[in-house]
């Protein structure tokens, strides 16, 4: 039986020629088919049956259970084409629920925390995480892999996948080949000998490098690249030229077990704020895109007074309906998009609407005249120029009151949050809002609603 200071042997130190080198590792906790898996929480009668979730107005298929995968429903594909292997194979299909998977996604990501630390994880994308495992001794890896896997599905109930590397890259081609022979690794995935690196780096295809995109894959297998390991053994000046420069050349140290891309902090304050929303169905009246722009910045607006901000920069696009035959593969329509400086940085909510409109209507017209538009599938708003609300200072010139805007919409951001459903709202935003996305197959928010917990006989 091997020890541990044996199987250290097998490494070697890539900065030079110092043996008996071990490196620091990496882990990725991917949730696996994580929509899916998030309705399954609640619902264990959906345990052995394929699940599919579907994107904005229930238009295409966004995850898929094995089960479903297996009955040969395809990412992507649209929800009306996939119809009757839905229904020949008893399909679950739900829309999807955003407070939900929001909620799973949060008690997954503290867990990870309360297991390894605060400042061992970062949170990577809805159900993706980084972990850094420099604390755990070498021997104990694969266990301590298995131990995060085990209690994140006990605690969460949400399944998930772990890769172990000594780099980020290879953590998330480690993760892959957990997910892709499940049967055989349990879902976990250990990279921890040269040999093993090198064996994982050979059956990873260029195109499937973390960072790789579809014209640089193709761009390598035009130099006769093909594989990860093939890509490792180039110089570091070629990759440098041919790669993206220096993105290319961290990416060429990670392949060689070098860490160069180390993890990063949350980011709490962000320089950029958008709400976009696709429409239920393509809407043609100036009204109704005026009512979805003031949600749409109220919603803003919101997310902006989280992380006491306030804007100076607004812009507001919509998106026209594309023109095409069935025949064609789907587009995207036409962006025409307007913004505006703003007099000062605010926050408040009806201080960022009134300027909203107006970019509103210039859009729209410039759509209608400039590329005869009268159908428009979606709209956006962007806050940006974003600076601590803390530094606004009052106006001596206006009355009083006006200086209180943010006292009053902490007051309504504090109704809203306790009472759901935009209890307060703006007149702006409408009240019918025919134009609201689809979401007939949506699931109950059960961890986000008192109305719509999930109630046990």
């Amino acid at each position: 039986m091997q020890t541990a200071e044996n199987i250290s042997k097998k490494y070697i130190d890539y900065n030079g020629a110092k043996e008996n080198h071990q490196l620091s590792f990496t882990a990725v906790v991917d949730c696996n088919s994580f929509y899916c898996s998030a309705e399954r929480v609640f619902r264990p009668d959906l345990q052995n049956r394929p699940v599919v979730v579907l994107s904005n107005n229930d238009g295409c298929i966004v995850s898929r259970s094995d089960e479903a995968k297996a009955a040969g429903v395809g990412m992507a594909d649209p929800y009306f084409k996939s119809k009757e292997i839905i229904e020949k194979n008893n399909i679950a299909v739900f829309s999807s629920n955003y407070n939900l998977y929001g909620d799973m996604s949060w008690r997954v990501m503290e867990t990870l925390r309360m297991l390894m630390g605060e400042d061992k994880v970062e949170v990577y994308s809805v159900d993706e995480a980084f972990i850094n495992m420099d604390a755990i001794p070498f021997n104990k890896l694969a266990d301590a892999a298995r131990q995060l896997k085990e209690v994140v599905e006990q605690w969460t109930g949400v399944a998930v996948s772990v890769g172990v590397a000594p780099t980020k890259t290879l953590s998330k081609i480690a993760n892959h080949m957990a997910k892709a022979n499940k049967p055989v690794t349990n879902c976990v995935t250990v990279l921890d000998t040269v040999e093993c690196v090198n064996e994982a780096l050979a059956k990873t295809p260029v195109k499937e490098i973390w960072g790789v995109g579809t014209q640089y894959a193709e761009k390598l297998e035009s130099f006769g690249v093909y594989d990860a390991y093939q890509l490792s053994k180039m110089p570091e000046e070629w990759v440098r030229k041919n790669l993206g420069g220096v993105v290319g050349v961290r990416l060429l140290k990670d392949l060689k077990c070098q860490p160069a891309i180390g993890l990063d902090e949350e980011l709490t304050e962000k320089k950029m704020i958008a709400t976009t929303r696709m429409f239920g169905a393509p809407v043609s009246k100036l009204s109704d895109i005026k009512e979805a722009v003031a949600t749409y910045t109220s919603r803003a607006a919101e997310k902006l007074r989280r992380q006491s901000g306030a804007a100076s920069v607004i812009s507001v696009f919509v998106v026209l309906k594309e023109k095409r035959n069935p025949a064609e593969r789907f587009r995207h329509g036409s962006t025409v998009s307007r913004a505006m400086s703003l007099p000062h940085a605010t926050c408040v909510t009806s201080e960022l609407i009134k300027p909203a409109l107006q970019l509103a209507e210039q859009a729209y017209y410039k759509a209608v005249n400039d590329h005869q538009a009268n159908l428009f599938q979606k709209a956006g708003v962007m806050l940006s120029g974003i600076v601590p609300d803390s530094t606004l200072q009052g106006n001596l010139f206006v009355p009083a009151a006006q200086n209180n805007g943010r006292m009053l919409m902490d007051m309504m951001d504090n109704i809203n949050f306790s009472m759901r459903n935009d209890m307060l709202k703006f007149a702006a935003s409408g009240t019918e809002r025919n134009w609201k996305m689809r979401q007939e197959l949506r699931s109950p928010r059960y961890t986000s609603r008192w109305s719509e917990l999930r109630e046990v006989k």
